[in-house]
């Protein structure tokens, strides 16, 4: 696999030949994508077993890396002659992999392995010609990516209190919130400041467990920014399955990390976040939305404009199974003070018996177009979604049913993004 581009200064040319070959060979590596990821990370897996670190092995259990990794790939073929179109998706995958480390050297690694599975799946038709046309491909797309992570790493380490990396970080408080949810509060182990970040970033968490060796892990930061601390609520994932690791982090984090304890943590990053006071019109509403543990993010969005105390109408909906799961619900009545125009709702699914009676919940059933009807006077706003897949499909599905614009919807994946037409 060429690595030109891990030194280029330009962009590498795809020729016009090369372009075509992409495309007129993008129907067939579109119908067998999953079986050419799957491949892929077999190969990888077993040729470079060095970045296998980096990949939470769930996902991979559950398949849902390889269904992302395949969309992204029909994607960029699609839309190869066209790339401007793929830019909000570039900038996912450039603060995700920034967010776990990922080096301009690792991409050699991918390509060839990329490059060997799609000749492996699809056989003889993938010629001399066909490979070198795909590879071109590959190194303008990696060039890409390598570029934009090189800025955002820069501007981490050049931030004030900034860093590349990982960093000790002290558990200063631990915070029931739900039966399932809790708050850590963290502070950096070198008492030295904490770098700034926007409303609906994450961090990365790398847990060191012993006897295990596990991927890090992102977690939303839940509080608003300029305090002296940085705050995920963790929720307590199920217990792992065979040949995965689902909770093992989070069954860590609840059960063995105590105050005083000492977490490696890397930098803010992410895409989802609130736009300025600027980026927003007069009287534009501010529509968030969050399923279950999803509020993390969302939450941080509410406070940060309650510190703004914003003008403009903001509507908060959240669903949560009922009072024992729901979480950080005190914070967002405090918000009600701060914000003149804040309409807020509870959906509990499974209510306790006396959570609609006492007020802890607005409405029972699932957050549903119905709902959004009810709520919202149009599809006017900047819509803010985050909360399990389900949840998401819901929800984006029915914003798209009231004609929503779809550059105004915005949502947060918990593990590998797809798409959710």
């Amino acid at each position: 696999m060429h690595s030109e581009y891990l030194l280029s200064t330009e962009p590498p040319v795809v020729s016009e030949s090369s372009i075509q070959i992409v495309k007129a060979t993008a129907p067939a590596v579109a119908a067998n994508a999953v079986a050419i990821t799957t491949r892929f990370y077999k190969l990888m897996f077993e040729g470079d077993p060095q970045v296998k670190r980096f990949f939470n092995q769930a996902h991979q259990h559950a398949g849902s890396q390889q269904r992302a990794l395949a969309g992204a790939v029909c994607a960029y073929a699609a839309n190869i002659d066209n790339l401007g179109v793929l830019g909000p998706a570039v900038e996912l995958i450039a603060q995700k992999h920034c967010s776990l480390g990922i080096q301009a050297e690792h991409y050699p690694i991918v390509g060839k392995h990329l490059l060997a599975a799609v000749k492996d799946i699809l056989g003889d038709p993938v010629t001399g010609e066909v490979t070198a046309a795909w590879a071109e491909a590959y190194g303008l797309l990696a060039y890409i990516l390598i570029k934009r992570e090189a800025e955002i790493y820069r501007a981490q380490a050049q931030a004030a209190g900034g860093w590349n990396g990982y960093r000790a970080f002290v558990v200063d408080r631990k915070v029931p919130e739900s039966d399932v949810i809790t708050s850590f509060y963290l502070k950096p182990a070198d008492h030295q400041p904490l770098a700034p970040f926007l409303s609906g970033q994450y961090i990365t968490v790398k847990a060191d467990i012993p006897g295990l060796e596990v991927s890090p892990r992102n977690y939303s930061l839940s509080d608003e920014p300029g305090q002296d601390h940085y705050r995920i609520s963790v929720k307590r994932e199920p217990a792992s399955e065979p040949g995965a690791t689902p909770g093992v982090v989070s069954n860590y984090l609840h059960e063995q990390v105590q105050v005083g304890d000492q977490i490696q943590v890397g930098p803010p990053c992410g895409e989802f976040t609130l736009p300025t006071e600027q980026e927003l019109a007069d009287g534009e509403p501010i529509v968030l939305i969050s399923g279950g543990v999803g509020l993390t993010p969302i939450q941080s969005m509410l406070k940060t404009l309650a510190s703004r105390e914003v003008a403009n109408p903001v509507y908060f909906i959240h669903g949560s199974r009922n009072s024992s799961t729901h979480a950080l619900a005190g914070e967002v009545r405090q918000a009600a003070s701060q914000i003149p125009k804040l309409t807020t709702h509870f959906r509990y699914d499974a209510p306790l018996p006396d959570d609609l009676a006492n007020g802890k919940c607005d409405s029972t059933g699932l957050i549903d177009s119905s709902l959004l009807d009810q709520l919202l006077p149009d599809s006017r706003g900047r819509f803010f979604v985050c909360g399990p897949k389900p949840f998401m499909a819901s929800v984006v599905g029915a914003l798209r049913g009231r004609q929503t614009p779809e550059a105004n919807i915005h949502y947060e994946f918990f593990g590998p993004k797809a798409d959710l037409s």
